[in-house]
């Protein structure tokens, strides 16, 4: 019995850990579409940080959508984190003993990197947090109160530019795994070709987000966006 209560629980997690990254999925997707307003200038870019807090007024007060965005995203980032601790000290008990030689066969690089590729995107998460919501931190110590400047002169700065890039490498490799993961969790890789479509789905998510929201970044540092 105890076993059949830890399988469904180790189902349920996987589950959780899909659904969570769903969301992620879609976070992402839609803040990379943001981030790509700076090509369209400084006016444009405020204009879409400045609406994106009057979502559902007058129902909701100002920035209050933002909050309840948060909210869901933070809920959905406990329980992705908890799911993979759990399912990660779960196969860790059930192989108490390392393999003498270990064998990576048929496991794809961004499979093997999901541990380190998590905990690099967490780091960064925070550190993003503190850069651009708050408390914002401006490292040229210029202004803190305009989205655009804040964020070029970021990017300005060589180092963090660095950072940015390699966070970005992170979350490819983790979309890339992850999307093909979640399809599979959610009973969508059921036959040869649902499988071909999920791997090529991981590589579409991975290379047009990853991608996507490292163009800002690279524009900045070669000059095509600037203050």
């Amino acid at each position: 019995m105890t076993g059949v209560r830890g399988t469904r629980t180790t189902i349920a997690l996987k589950l959780l850990m899909a659904t969570s990254g769903i969301v992620f999925i879609l976070f992402v997707l839609a803040h990379m579409y943001g981030n790509l307003k700076a090509f369209a200038g400084h006016e444009a870019f405020n204009d879409y940080a400045h609406h994106l807090r009057e979502i559902g007024e007058p129902i909701l007060p100002y920035g209050g959508a933002l909050w309840i965005l948060r909210t869901v995203l933070l809920v959905s980032l406990v329980a992705h984190v908890t799911s993979a601790i759990v399912l990660w000290r779960r196969r860790a008990r059930a192989r108490p003993v390392a393999y003498v030689v270990k064998r990576n066969v048929g496991s794809s690089f961004s499979s093997r990197t999901m541990r380190w590729g998590g905990l690099t995107l967490l780091l960064f998460i925070i550190w993003h947090l503190l850069n651009f919501t708050v408390p914002k931190i401006n490292v040229t110590g210029g202004p803190i109160d305009d989205p655009y400047v804040l964020l070029v002169e970021s990017f300005q700065t060589w180092w963090l530019t660095v950072i940015y890039l390699v966070a970005m490498v992170a979350l490819g490799l983790h979309l890339h795994h992850g999307t093909w993961s979640s399809l599979q969790t959610l009973g969508w890789t059921g036959s040869a070709g649902a499988r071909r479509r999920a791997k090529v789905a991981g590589w579409v998510v991975a290379i047009v987000i990853a991608g996507g929201f490292s163009l800002v970044p690279l524009a900045v540092l070669f000059g095509i966006v600037s203050v």
